[in-house]
């Protein structure tokens, strides 16, 4: 019998890896997909993404998504209560599994195993210590498709963003970046997979200078 876990979504292309994995195992029953929203903004928190194209991606996968919705001036211990009040409808149920994208930062795991545990939840990480440009290659090779919705203008100019994240894309990043951006160098979003029913049709809008260091590329519906 299946363990039931739940997914901490992001909509970029490590979730899309790890979540691929983890249904591959067939281990875990993913019941939800959990993303943190920006409400004020109705954006996903991690990269502004439009909440529309997160919910279009959700019903493409068929897996039910579940909105945290945090304010625009959020604290950590803020981030960190909603987060766990967002878990407790899923912990009465008895799910004690979360599944998490991550690859190789350290500090950032230790912090998820923190606050997990604090509420009585067992971390996952299916791509852990995976090599980043295998990885890559993988996301690539499988069918998934994503365009870049953000760069950190310190370490990539402005246009890399709202691109397509291909064998192109890897080509011309610099040798000391990261080439699943694990260090924050840049964030995706995943419009077409393996386990998509429908691509999410999308093209890059205008892209913007945010708090003097990131490129935020507005994503939008192509309809």
């Amino acid at each position: 019998m299946k363990k039931k876990a739940v997914f901490s979504w992001s909509t970029g292309k490590d979730s899309a890896l790890a979540l691929h994995s983890i249904l591959k195992q067939k281990e875990y029953e993913i019941v939800s997909l959990v993303t943190t929203v920006t409400e004020d903004y109705g954006r996903v928190s991690m990269h502004g993404l439009r909440v529309e194209l997160l919910d279009r991606q959700a019903q493409s996968i068929g897996i039910p998504l579940k909105k945290i919705f945090i304010p625009k001036e959020c604290t950590n211990e803020i981030y960190e209560k909603s987060f766990s009040d967002g878990m407790q409808e899923y912990i009465d149920s008895g799910i004690r599994n979360i599944v998490f994208g991550d690859i190789f930062l350290e500090d950032v795991k230790n912090y998820r195993l923190k606050q997990m545990d604090q509420i009585g939840m067992k971390c996952i990480f299916p791509i852990w210590h995976e090599n980043s440009l295998e990885l890559a290659n993988r996301f690539i090779d499988q069918g998934f498709r994503a365009k870049t919705i953000c760069v950190d203008s310190k370490v990539l100019g402005e246009q890399f963003a709202g691109i397509e994240y291909d064998r192109s894309f890897l080509s011309q990043l610099p040798d000391n970046i990261d080439k699943c951006g694990e260090n924050g160098e840049f964030h995706t979003f995943t419009y077409d997979g393996p386990y998509f029913k429908n691509r999410v049709e999308c093209k890059a809008g205008d892209i913007v200078l945010r708090n003097d260091r990131f490129y935020y590329c507005d994503i939008l519906i192509n309809k």
